[in-house]
Order: structure tokens, then sequence, then C-alpha cells
């Protein structure tokens, strides 16, 4: 589809993302929506992905009043139910195909426990200051290989993600290219696209359904909570005590690597146990190089051109085992 004289004005925004911290309890959409547009940002339509509330996409109406009635909702997770309804054969490659990644998933899981483990076991450990090498050789070691099941796992899960769509062809099929086009035409009169929260995997293979990182016209995007996570090009899933199984950080899917070199942690001032410095700086040093952003409400972390920078208040996660700020944007 060749780009629209809307898309071509916001060129200059190619590659601009920002991820915002929760917007139910203290929205603050409106107000980095307006800094677009006071550096230049055409003063459009906004599309507005809500499938991670799945059959409650259509309950936008505080999305679309906070913007000004200015959102054209996308119906991302609708548009997955019709496809859906009209080929079953599809619908059923899909189900098979979660299986096998859920079973990759619980396996990766148990493997994941012990390496974990280990590497805890011997960051908490101290040595007289004469072994120090030793200890710190024994320390990047056994992070490696955490790092490296991490990056086995998600190759596999691309595999299988490259072997259905291999097979089954969904961008050549009926009733995913309707969507398509549609979808497309939308988002060339829309000079910003949003992504809401919600349930990150729904929101995830709705989105990949219909190839939506392919659909974009260099808009700038902003996203936030489960949006934010599967803009990443991996979406790791954490708590340090959850209601049930185990308290490990784990790579759970490929995103849509919209946002690159970035992994956004949003609610993290509770999920993730911020004062404990040996938890802190495993999962920092594991996920290097890229940045742990700490994404409570308020705060902002925004990429241009490859490079992040941070909202004063806006914390990563630092190898030292503490929280630490960026650079300040103006």
């Amino acid at each position: 589809m060749k780009p629209s004289s809307k898309a071509n004005r916001t060129a200059a925004f190619q590659r601009r993302v920002i991820l915002l911290g929760p917007q139910r309890l203290f929205p603050t959409l409106i107000q980095a929506v307006s800094a677009l547009e006071a550096e230049g940002l055409p003063a459009g339509r906004i599309a507005a992905v809500t499938a991670g509330w799945e059959e409650r996409e259509g309950e936008d109406q505080e999305l679309s009043a906070h913007l000004g009635g200015r959102t054209i909702n996308l119906r991302i997770w609708e548009r997955g139910e019709d496809a859906y309804g009209r080929d079953k054969e599809l619908h059923t490659a899909v189900r098979e195909r979660n299986e096998k990644l859920r079973v990759l998933q619980e396996l990766y899981q148990l493997r994941l426990a012990h390496l974990l483990s280990a590497a805890d076991a011997i960051l908490a450990r101290g040595l007289p200051p004469g072994l120090q090498s030793i200890y710190q050789e024994e320390c990047e070691s056994a992070i490696e290989a955490v790092r490296a099941l991490d990056r086995e796992h998600l190759i596999r899960i691309r595999e299988q993600h490259t072997l259905f769509e291999e097979r089954w062809k969904p961008f050549e099929r009926e009733s995913v290219t309707r969507h398509r086009d549609e979808l497309g035409k939308l988002l060339a009169d829309c000079s910003l696209v949003c992504i809401a929260g919600g349930h990150v995997s729904i929101l995830l293979r709705r989105l990949r359904l219909f190839g939506f990182p392919q659909l974009l016209q260099q808009q700038p995007l902003i996203a936030w909570s489960a949006g934010a996570m599967v803009a990443a090009e991996r979406v790791v899933l954490f708590h340090d005590d959850p209601p049930q199984g185990a308290g490990s950080a784990e790579v759970y899917e490929a995103g849509l690597a919209i946002a690159k070199g970035v992994i956004p942690l949003p609610h993290a001032d509770k999920r993730l146990e911020l004062g404990d410095r040996r938890r802190v700086a495993l999962f920092a040093r594991r996920f290097a190089p890229d940045l742990c952003a700490v994404l409570p409400p308020k705060t902002r972390t925004d990429c241009i051109d490859g490079v992040w920078s941070a909202q004063s208040g806006t914390r990563f996660l630092n190898a030292a085992g503490d929280l630490r700020e960026l650079e300040v944007r103006p």
C-alpha cells in the first residue's frame, strides 16, 4: 500500500515510540500526545488498539474522551473473532500452534528454575577479597547460562511462528486479508497509534494474526501496560511473589519488535522486590544490554531513532542492584 500524504507528514517521527505507566488511575496519555503535537505531529485521528480487553474491547469511552473524541478503535479482537469464525481451519491451526508454545513454555520453566536458583545462590555467596576474581567469573558464567537458555527459548518460539506462517500463510487467506486491507486504510488516516493494556497473550496473538507492525506507516506509537510489553522484542513475564507458581521472570513470547532495546516492566513497583539488590542485579544483568524500565503510573520513556531516554522519575534496573534514571528529557 502506498503511504498516504498524512503518513508522509509524520515521517519525521519514524521509529518514535513512547512507553507509559498504567493509565487507568492516573492517565497521562493526553500529555504525551500534546507533547508530540507541540513538536510538529499533525493533530489528526488516533488509532486505538484495545484488543487486550477482549470482549470489552469496544468499551473505550473513557479513552476516547481523554483524547478529545479523536480515536478510531481498530477492533483487533473483534476482527480476530470474525476471521476465526469464517476460517475454522485457520483457527484449528492457531490452537495447535498455541499448544506447542504452551508445552515449550512449561519445559523452559523447568530448566529455568534450576539455572536461576544456581545464579542466585552464587550471587548471594560472599568470598574473601583475594578470591573475588573467581567469584566474579562464576557469577558471570551462571548468569550467561540463564541468558543462553532465554535465547534458545526465544529462537524456538520464533521457529514455531515461522513454521506456522510458512504452512498456513495467514496473510494470503481471505479471512485475514479482508481485515488487513481495512486496517491498512484506517491506519493510513491516522497520525498516531496507541496500544492499551489488558491480557498480554490475547493482545499479542491478535496483533500478530494481522501482521500489525507491517501495517504501520511510520506513525509514532504510544503504548502502556500490556501494550508496552508486546511492543518490545521479547515479552517478559515477571512477579517475585505471585499468588501461585514460582516467582521467576520468564521470556514468554517474541514481541512485535516495535520498541527495541527495552524490557517494559509495568506495575514493577508492585510485582518486583525492588529493594532486594541481589534480585534487581540478577534481573538487570540477565536481560542486558536491554534496558529494564520500571513503569508504574506517571512514568514515561521515549525512543527516538533507537536511543532511549526518560522523564524525571522514570527508573531502570541497574546491574549494581539499584534503580537509576536515564538522561532526563526536557
